[in-house]
């Protein structure tokens, strides 16, 4: 079995039992952003998360282990997306990341943001002229060393 099945696996049983990814996020005790990154692939699981969520949605004992495995990262199929709500992130850094660079830069140095110190919260914004998304993303700067 290898993670991919897992993942397939996860989506059919959350489908069949009806579960939110919130759901699973309180089953598993994280973020629904963290614990829905980890049920696709792309984060490890303590054993006690992996088993807590296995039972919820039925998982065979060799996908409870394959969830508990440092996966490989990045689960993007092509350089450039092709999915509308991927290939829109993939836009907004073509267009505004240069802007987001400098504007790092300016005001914490030479650096980057760390994904791997690194929190989000997805939410739904209610606006009369539609429903917006608010996604707000922290990580941890680290500067490049001077010799």
């Amino acid at each position: 079995m290898t993670r991919d099945d897992v993942t397939a696996l996860i989506l059919s049983a959350k489908l069949e039992k009806g579960l939110s990814w919130a759901q699973l996020a309180e089953i598993i005790g994280h973020s629904k952003e963290w614990s829905t990154a980890a049920l696709l692939g792309q984060m490890t699981l303590t054993e006690t998360q992996a088993k807590a969520v296995g039972a919820a949605l039925g998982l065979p004992h060799e996908a409870i282990t394959q969830l508990q495995i440092v996966p490989y990262k990045g689960s993007l199929p092509s350089a450039v997306p092709t999915d509308p709500l991927i290939y829109r992130f993939y836009e907004l850094v073509n267009v505004y990341g240069t802007s987001i660079k400098a504007l790092i830069h300016e005001e914490f140095g030479d650096g980057i943001m760390s994904a791997i110190d690194f929190t989000m919260d997805i939410q739904r914004e209610p606006d009369p002229k539609g429903d917006r998304v608010r996604i707000q993303m922290s990580g941890k700067f680290l500067p490049y060393k001077t010799y």
